[in-house]
């Protein structure tokens, strides 16, 4: 089984996270580094994809910021535990990179009883009406960069900044809001690290010491 480095971040301003995402793809490509799985936070942060329409940004005393990867309109902040995996790709199939995505998160929330779904023709992961977690990705010669952000004790009230993924009427949920309670962050990125291995069929190993080298 493949190695995948996981490096905890903490977190990390926006900006500073693409810049290390870009050396880690460039190192990627040249085979320099193994597959790798970021996990953090971001400070609170309004992010604009490549499809991404000016009227999906309803609050503008946050930063914004513009993105390289795919997708809409979307809002990091504390709470939210980022994903950004930097792998090559094993098949050159972008939907099915996506749908292993949505399962890492659908597979977190069933080890927490909640039961996370996919939605025909919307890319994330849903409680019902209410998107739980998205996903925006950017894919260059089938090595990745951005991921995902699974909302577990985000304050929802941010959301109400922006049209979330360009969705209009769509409700956004979070593991706290639905379970009511706070969930223990270290605990669930141990839980997103062993799905991520087991859908990516990867050997997850941590490095924190080098988090940032």
């Amino acid at each position: 089984m493949q190695p995948c480095i996981v490096r905890r971040l903490g977190r990390v301003a926006y900006r500073e996270a693409m810049a290390l995402q870009r050396e880690l793809v460039r190192r990627r490509l040249d085979d320099a580094i193994p597959d790798t799985l970021l996990l953090l936070e971001h400070p609170p942060v309004i992010t604009l994809g490549k499809m991404a329409r000016p009227e999906h940004v309803l609050g503008h005393d946050i930063e914004t910021v513009q993105t390289d990867r795919g997708g809409d309109v979307t809002y990091h902040g504390p709470g939210q535990l980022v994903g950004y995996p930097i792998v090559r790709l094993e098949r050159p199939d972008v939907k099915r990179y996506l749908h292993q995505l949505e399962e890492v998160m659908i597979r977190v929330a069933a080890d927490y009883g909640i039961q996370a779904t996919r939605c025909a023709g919307m890319t994330g992961v849903w409680v019902g009406d209410a998107k739980i977690g998205a996903i925006g990705v950017r894919v260059q010669q089938w090595v990745t960069s951005h991921g995902f952000a699974l909302n577990v004790n985000t304050d929802l009230r941010h959301f109400e900044r922006i049209v979330p993924c360009g969705l209009k009427g769509k409700r956004v949920a979070s593991m706290a809001s639905l379970l009511g309670r706070q969930v223990d962050f270290d605990e669930i990125q141990l839980t997103i690290t062993r799905a991520f291995g087991d859908v990516f069929e990867r050997e997850p190993r941590f490095a924190e010491a080098l988090a940032r080298a």
